[in-house]
């Protein structure tokens, strides 16, 4: 038998995406190398997310549950101590809260619609009102400080409420109040921190165009963070501000 003189030539084989045959569409430049397409991506990012809040949520129901407890164990310390909060400056951080969602809500549509102006506003005024809500905190805290309403040897509500100084028992009671509101809104202000500093991490790789309609994983799981820390703070405000609010003028 005879055979040709010259042979076929083998073809090469071709390498897609990620070097390997069959994938013959380009390579996206946000997709990691561990990821068979976006799509994948952002699932794993959803999932990990959310695994994520949840053992948010189990963190902070441990103060949550802790509250609920004491304040069946002692409501008139609790109602009475309540009232020495300053309402008035709970509820303005809770409206720059909500504004906070609405701008961060914005932010995450400017990436969905590839809007890189939308996306940097709106990102700035998302950092602007949880820097907002932070000032306000610290007046807060320092009144606290100021009229020894802080949890230790110089603690003393009583003279700032007729009820306290009338039932002195009740004062050890009320520093469980105020330890729990200090530890609920101190780790609910440490999680806006780190908001605020994961938003001017996002800023910066929208600023450098990062964030398109096919792939805005980081911006989309950066509102899921924020979402959930404002929500955390719908919860505090009415539980731990507005509990002896019937019981009289709040004081600063």
């Amino acid at each position: 038998m005879s055979t040709s003189a010259h042979a076929a030539p083998i073809a090469a084989p071709h390498h897609g995406a990620h070097g390997d045959p069959g994938h013959g569409h380009a390579h996206h430049p946000g997709l990691a190398h561990h990821f068979d397409d976006l799509e994948q991506q952002k699932d794993s990012a959803v999932y990990g997310m959310w695994a994520f809040l949840v053992q948010e949520v189990m963190f902070f129901g441990g103060l949550f549950i802790a509250y609920i407890v004491y304040r069946n164990l002692y409501p008139d310390a609790f109602a009475h101590a309540s009232n020495l909060l300053d309402v008035k400056l709970g509820f303005v951080n809770t409206m720059v809260l909500l504004a906070s969602s609405l701008t961060m809500a914005l932010a995450v549509r400017g990436g969905a619609t590839g809007s890189k102006p939308t996306q940097l506003i709106m990102l700035v005024l998302t950092i602007v009102f949880g820097l907002t809500f932070l000032v306000i905190k610290y007046f807060e805290y320092a009144s606290k400080f100021e009229h020894h309403l802080v949890p230790g040897p110089t603690f003393d509500p009583g003279h700032m409420s007729e009820w306290f100084a009338q039932h002195p028992e009740e004062v050890p009671h009320a520093k469980i109040f105020f330890f729990l509101y200090f530890a609920m809104t101190g780790v609910h202000a440490a999680h806006m921190i780190v908001g605020a500093g994961l938003m001017a991490w996002i800023f910066l790789r929208a600023k450098k165009g990062e964030f398109v309609p096919e792939h805005h994983d980081a911006l989309e799981m950066s509102g899921l963070y924020w979402h959930f820390v404002d929500i955390v703070w719908i919860f505090l405000f009415p539980m731990i501000y507005l509990l002896g609010y019937h019981f009289g003028p709040h004081h600063s």
